[in-house]
């Protein structure tokens, strides 16, 4: 293969060169993702390169770049974006060139009209649809967004809707096409092809939950006074310091073993006796009194030190949240431990 230059070089060979490039660590993620009739493919081909030039090297790492941004601005905003958007970066030429590349093999997602759509847009878009289309549809859907649809339709929907997803192996092309474009004008019609979801409770939430402590509950108790139900329905959606208080003693246990000694005893500095008194108990016995040691050889703190410590413990709590380690139910209902 030695000699070729980058248009002679089959696709076959520019994925193995591109494998070898980027090192046996990331051809092997790369490599969970295959059939193994394409890893037997790309291992025979990695197996019979037995020379690649630089030039080869770098215009393979160059057109796999390329062709990753190409479709990064195709999922982003469509063809006409992406081409766009590399005619500003590369010029006519070479856009079109990288894009006529891609085009010979790329598939567009179906339903990708939906893409923008929140999850409300969609339930009253399938509304009045057969259990067998929503069921396509929501194949195509991302996960989260699926799950979203999903669990806003009617209770009996939901099993019908569910059960031919899981039994539906191959659909005709053609049904998708028709399919794609009824619901296509459909939501066009409803004025709301270009509309997304901004704002809103989840979105505040997102916001404070990443300020500094100090700022989170300036916030919040702004908000106390200025709108006492808003405050409250943000706080029933997010995790504060204050919240330890209602989490059940494993939860509690856990969450401390990822906090430091000493972020536990400023933090504590600041907190409420009940507050003080749940996580005080949660604590072995010799690090109870080693804690209750600190506490009174330490100063006064700064009251950003003392936020910055209870902010480590609601990151804890969130993080292990995320991880899926805890599940920290909002509003009146307790946690449970995994």
């Amino acid at each position: 293969m030695a000699g070729k230059t980058d248009t002679k070089l089959t696709r076959r060979e520019k994925a193995a060169i591109l494998l070898i490039a980027i090192g046996k660590n990331q051809a092997a993620q790369i490599f969970k993702y295959l059939t193994e009739e394409e890893i037997a493919t790309l291992t025979l081909a990695i197996t019979t390169t037995t020379k690649v030039t630089k030039e080869e090297s770098d215009s393979v790492l160059a057109e796999f770049l390329e062709t990753c941004l190409a479709q990064k601005y195709i999922s982003e905003g469509g063809l006409d974006y992406a081409r766009g958007v590399l005619k500003k970066a590369l010029g006519d030429n070479k856009a079109g060139e990288i894009l006529d590349k891609l085009t010979e093999t790329l598939q567009v997602r179906p339903f990708e009209f939906v893409r923008k759509a929140d999850t409300m847009q969609i339930v009253h878009l399938v509304a009045n649809e057969n259990p067998q289309t929503i069921a396509l549809l929501m194949s195509y859907l991302e996960p989260k967004k699926a799950a979203s649809v999903l669990a806003a339709l009617p209770v009996d929907l939901q099993v019908d809707v569910v059960t031919r997803m899981a039994n539906m192996e191959s659909v005709i092309p053609e049904y998708i096409r028709e399919a794609e474009m009824i619901l296509e004008q459909r939501l066009a019609k409803m004025g709301m092809s270009d509309q997304t979801t901004v704002g809103g409770i989840d979105s505040v939430v997102k916001i404070i939950n990443s300020v500094d402590r100090g700022t989170e509950k300036n916030i919040l108790e702004s908000l106390d006074i200025v709108d006492p139900d808003l405050s409250e329905n943000i706080k029933k959606n997010m995790f504060v310091f204050e919240d330890i208080a209602k989490l059940s003693n494993q939860a509690i246990q856990r969450v401390l073993k990822d906090v430091q000694q000493n972020d536990i005893a400023i933090a504590l500095k600041g907190a409420n006796e009940e507050v003080k008194g749940i996580i005080m108990s949660n604590l072995s016995k010799r690090l109870q009194e080693m804690i209750a040691d600190d506490l009174q050889v330490m100063g006064p703190m700064r009251i950003k030190d003392v936020e910055d410590a209870q902010q480590k413990i609601v990151n804890a709590v969130r993080s292990l949240e995320e991880s899926g380690e805890i599940i920290v139910s909002r509003g009146d209902a307790s946690d449970v431990l995994l």
